[in-house]
Formats: structure tokens, sequence, C-alpha cells
């Protein structure tokens, strides 16, 4: 079965950890988010793979390689302009060819069962099944109203107040038949959300009694109810809570070559890389994973759902609570990090405090006795000086601003 993941996105409201990397490339558990999609992906049987790719695209592609150690084959297909979502798609026809195939983000967690969508849509015979889930919240989503025989009848994209009809999202996760390249204009920016479902509904109201370029009109579009955790990690609050839920699900502890503590207490589970050092009287409490070659001081808290990377150091008497920190990351003594996330190669000093939802970008150095108030981003190779209060974003005038968008 095929499959074609798409990651052409910059990932404007992730900044600034997208300076550096594509989204698809931010690490969730130190591992890039859309190596645990491939390999879903092979679990669920679609074992070739086209990836659809723009903004960084070298990086993503360099990551990955050809999927043989994911038990996949993988090919590459870059836009040279932005084509939007069905754009990307048909700029893939030839990779895809002429059988049903999956479309998912490049920034989806999953554990949906992609198997069970992908016969369902075979045996409904469909142009496009739309994966549906109920969501609380859908308004940063597209809404579908379906019958009784699966059929939707009715899609809006991202509903204000007054417009949501329903609160059936949609995932952004697709079977197509290979008709839909009927559908989609070529080297056209064209979306799956804003302009190819409303063509396809306007068509289904004559299903069947007129022909659309000597075809016959099939029923247009099915949704299908899936069930099982989700989320496209476009945001920040998104990419915690997918961090979280995959903290969760680890089956218990492993540990990776060489692991040193001294009298420290550990309590798991606990994913821990090769040549750790957890100092003297430290307190570890799963759900964690660290990477190789980081060190943690002596008297150090780690509270559950925090992910430290690699080659980092944690200081003295210091304080790591539901934190993500990336590779080579430096955290001064007494420094407590609540909630925060930390991009790669950044040195925080001694006594600060990191407050709950802050963004720190990468090559980031802030002195000692700092607080960083809840929410603030801050953008990469910003210094911030002793006893700073920082209650407002820090740009970088070497680096856009802009947080719209995908």
């Amino acid at each position: 079965m095929k499959a074609c993941i798409m990651c052409g996105g910059t990932g404007t409201r992730l900044r600034p950890l997208t300076f550096r990397r594509p989204k698809p490339a931010i690490p969730l558990l130190n591992t890039p988010s859309v190596i645990h999609l491939i390999e879903h992906l092979s679990r669920e049987g679609f074992n070739e793979i086209i990836i659809t790719l723009g903004y960084m695209g070298e990086d993503i592609e360099k990551t990955v390689g050809d999927g043989s150690v994911y038990g996949v084959h993988i090919d590459y297909v870059y836009e040279k302009e932005k084509l939007g979502t069905a754009g990307s798609i048909k700029n893939a026809q030839e990779k895809l060819g002429d059988e049903p195939f999956i479309v998912v983000g490049g920034d989806h967690v999953m554990t949906l069962n992609l198997r069970e969508m992908y016969r369902f849509h075979k045996k409904r015979d469909s142009i496009v099944t739309i994966g549906l889930l109920s969501i609380d919240d859908p308004r940063e989503f597209g809404i579908a109203n379906m019958d009784i025989d699966y059929k939707i009848t009715r899609f809006h994209e991202k509903p204000n107040p007054g417009e949501i009809f329903s609160n059936l999202a949609s995932t952004g996760i697709y079977v197509c038949s290979p008709e839909i390249f009927d559908w989609i204009p070529e080297n056209t920016k064209y979306d799956f959300a804003k302009d190819l479902f409303p063509k396809l509904l306007k068509a289904c109201e004559k299903e069947g009694e007129e022909e659309t370029n000597n075809k016959k009109v099939k029923p247009c579009i099915s949704g299908i109810l899936v069930r099982g955790k989700w989320t496209d990690v476009g945001s920040a609050s998104a990419y915690r809570s997918a961090q979280k839920w995959m903290l969760d699900d680890m089956p218990g502890t492993s540990i990776e070559g060489y692991f040193s503590s001294k009298n420290a207490k550990i309590q798991g589970p606990l994913k821990i890389g090769n040549n750790v050092t957890i100092g003297n009287n430290s307190s570890i409490s799963g759900p964690i994973v660290i990477g190789e070659n980081t060190t943690v001081g002596n008297n150090v808290l780690i509270g559950p759902y925090s992910v430290i990377g690699s080659n980092c150091v944690i200081g003295n008497n210091s304080k790591i609570l539901a934190s993500n920190i990336f590779d080579g990351v430096k955290v001064g003594d007494k420094t407590t990090l609540s909630g925060a996330i930390v991009d790669s190669n950044t040195v925080i000093g001694k006594e600060c405090s990191i407050e709950n939802g802050t963004i720190i970008g990468p090559d980031v150095k802030i002195k000692n006795n700092v607080t960083v108030h809840s929410g603030v981003k801050v953008w990469p190779e910003i210094e911030i000086a002793e006893y700073e209060s920082v209650k407002e974003d820090i740009f970088n005038d070497n680096y856009e601003t802009g947080t719209g968008g995908s």
C-alpha cells in the first residue's frame, strides 16, 4: 500500500523551533517526529512512501534516507514553489501511480488504525475518504457533516463561532482514489479543504446524473470516524500534548549502554541513552527520556513528562519539571524549568526561572538570575543580561517574526 507524507510547510506557528529545522524534524522523545510517523505507517502495512518536500526539504531527506531501516521504500518529490495540499499531491502523481493511496501530514502524530481506513475507502469506492475525529473545540480544523451512509454532505474549513455545525473535525488524513488527479489543476496552488472539497461537494449534488470529463461522477467524499490518538504538531501546545501521551505509552524502562548514578532516587518508566550520568542525591521520576552523553548534577529534581536531549548538562540543585530540552543545552545550578521548551545549544545561567509555556530558541545565552515569564518566546541567538525579568517576546532582526500560517 502507498502513502504520501506532505512535508512542505514552513512551520511558522512553531517558531522559534523551526528556524534551524523543518517542522517534521522537530524531536519527539529525542527522535524527529516524521520518523515516528514513518514507523507507524510501516506497522500499518504502508511500505511504499512518497514524501513531498518544500521548506528545508533536503534536511528531511538527509534525516530519513531511503526508508530501508524502517522497512519501507521512500521516494521524494520536491516543490519548486508552494502548491497547497492538493497541488502537492498532483505534483507527485507520477510516483503515486494508479492505485488508492493514503495522505498524511508530515507533522501528524497518531495511533490511528490507518489500514482500517484504507479498507473502508476501497469498499466505498469514493474519490476521497476523510478521517474524522470528534473534537471539543474544532475551530482550528475543517468540520464535516455526514449522513448515515458515511457520505459527506457539508464541509467548512476553520469555522467561526456560529458556524460550528458539527464537532467532527478533519484529521487531514485522506485516502484517495487515483481519479482525484482529474480534479486537481496542474502547477497551481490548490488545497484539499479550501478548493477541492467544495468542488467535489458541488459535483455530488448531481451524482449519477452528470458526466465530468466523460466519466460518471462517483460517490465523491466519504467520511470515517477514526479511533485513537491523533494530533498535528502545528503549535507548541499540540507538540507538548503529543509528547505527553507518547511518554504515557512508554512500555517500561530501557537503558542503552553505559549508565552511572550515585545514590539517586530513580523511578521509571525511563528511556536513557548511552553514557548518561546522574549525580548524587538526585531524584528522577518518569516517564522521562534522557539522550546520550548527558550529565545531570547533584540534588537535581527531574519530574514526569520531561525529555532531555543528548550532550546536555544539568547543573546542581536544578529542577526540570515537565519540560523539553533539545540537544546540547546547558542549565546552570539552582535553575528551574517548568513546562518550558528549550532549543539546541542554548545556555541558561545559575538561579534562573524559566516559567510555564516559554519557548527558548537555539543558541540563546541567558545569564544568571534571569526570570522568563510564562508564554514568552525568545528568538535564536539572543543574549539576556543578568537579573532581567523577561515579560514579552524577544525577536532577533536577522530572523522573520511571523507566527501565523502553517
